[in-house]
């Protein structure tokens, strides 16, 4: 049976276990940079001459293969940097090859480094890569990009974050630095250079002060918020009217906003479109609701795009992305959603769903309509592109002051219509 021994280099000494893997590996695999460091270790001269250099991660997994074709019972040595199970090489080796046959011998992590160095824990840090991988035409999908680090801030007062040379420090002390969310916050960042390198050091400030830098590689960063001046967020889901700034009485009833969130069945990640977004107050309610998700509050009324904004600052949805123009135009540029709410539709409802079908091959869409022609076309729209709909009236009645007394005054009836495709 072949075996794989994933090897954590660079911050101390290999111990005996990971020694002896090394030394009993007809084959040491390593890339470029760690080929920086290897050769400072003991074991270096001892296996050089059965050392391959490849940097690509595709390559790396198709030589083992050809080596375990050619031997079955090869044992191959793969160097990670620190340790492989934390963004490192050691999940995608697992996953590929199983368990049985794959080792993991660890070093410290970044992280331990970058939190020892800059004397702050990360037991209570939120901990994030944005290192896609160094050929920028074959980027690795991350969880975060560049522009959410604003609002993860807004929810975590520490993060922690491993960078590459698109996503470097510079640029994200300029994002935060140019979001409003930072203008009232007091923000350090600790950019952590070349941990475990001779040339180690750490280099502290704003974001507006780091902005401009230039910094060693590798490097991580450490980002602290002072935690007592969080945005002012209360409960994450109930917003009232009173809560959202708009105008002229246009947004979407409270009791309304709660059934269509419920309609959306909201995952925990991804991308939502709010089209016809209006003030925004279904878009704050899923970006606070569901922090993990992208929210692109799509609005052509250059009132409503203002208040949108406000209400973003104010309540601390900083995932929401603001996009001023007319549905179905502007929707080419976004990234595909996993979920679609639609407000209100220009009269366009039809094109908006053509398009929503194309770049959503399943998932949600929920639609408010106040007017029954709307609803024939949202239902109309759904069922030709092949989504199963359902729908509700929505009639809410609401206590108010008469004399000394009260009654329930009715509000006009909204109908709230789903389409659900599973593939």
């Amino acid at each position: 049976m072949p075996l794989i021994n994933v090897i954590g280099i660079g911050y101390r000494p290999l111990d005996d276990h990971a020694t002896e893997a090394l030394l009993a590996s007809d084959v040491v695999l390593a890339s470029s940079r760690l080929m920086e460091v290897f050769p400072d270790y003991p074991e270096y001269p001892l296996v050089k001459d059965r050392m391959k250099v490849i940097n690509n991660l595709d390559e790396v997994m198709s030589f083992i293969d050809e080596q375990i074709d050619s031997d079955p019972a090869v044992t191959i040595g793969l160097i990670a940097s620190g340790d492989p199970m934390f963004h490192g090489i050691g999940k995608r080796t697992l996953d590929r090859f199983g368990s049985a046959i794959v080792q993991i011998m660890p070093d410290l992590s970044s992280v331990q480094l970058a939190s020892s160095l800059s004397k702050e824990s990360w037991d209570d840090a939120l901990l994030i890569s944005l290192h896609g991988g160094p050929d920028p035409a074959k980027r690795r999908k991350l969880p975060y990009a560049l522009h959410d680090v604003p609002y993860l801030l807004a929810q975590h007062a520490k993060i922690f974050i491993l960078t590459d040379k698109e996503n470097n420090p510079a640029a994200i002390a300029g994002m935060i630095a140019s979001s409003s969310f930072s203008q009232s916050m007091s923000i350090t960042m600790h950019v952590c250079e070349q941990l475990g390198y001779p040339t180690e050091s750490i280099i502290s400030g704003t974001p507006a002060e780091l902005a401009g830098r230039n910094f060693r590689e590798p490097n991580i960063v450490v980002i602290i918020r002072c935690a007592a001046e969080a945005p002012p967020v209360s409960a994450a889901f109930g917003l009232q009217e009173d809560d959202i700034l708009h105008s002229r009485g246009l947004i979407t009833k409270d009791e309304v906003r709660a059934v269509a969130m419920h309609k959306l069945s909201l995952p925990s990640s991804g991308v939502v479109w709010d089209i016809g977004a209006g003030s925004g107050s279904v878009s704050v309610e899923i970006a606070r609701l569901a922090p993990g998700i992208k929210v692109y509050s799509i609005e052509k009324n250059e009132e409503q795009l203002a208040h949108i904004k406000s209400n973003r600052a104010r309540l601390g949805a900083l995932n929401i992305e603001v996009v001023a123009g007319n549905a179905p135009e502007v929707l080419a540029s976004l990234p595909a959603p996993v979920r679609v709410f639609i407000g209100g539709s220009g009269g366009r409802m039809s094109e908006i769903l053509t398009h929503v079908s194309d770049v959503m091959p399943k998932g949600i869409i929920v639609i408010n309509a106040a007017q029954i022609e709307t609803l024939n076309a949202a239902i109309v729209g759904l069922k030709s592109n092949g989504f199963q709909v359902d729908a509700c009236q929505v009639s809410i009645a609401t206590m108010k002051a008469l004399g000394d007394g009260s009654f329930f005054g009715a509000q006009n009836p909204v109908f709230v219509i789903r389409g659900e495709r599973s593939s």
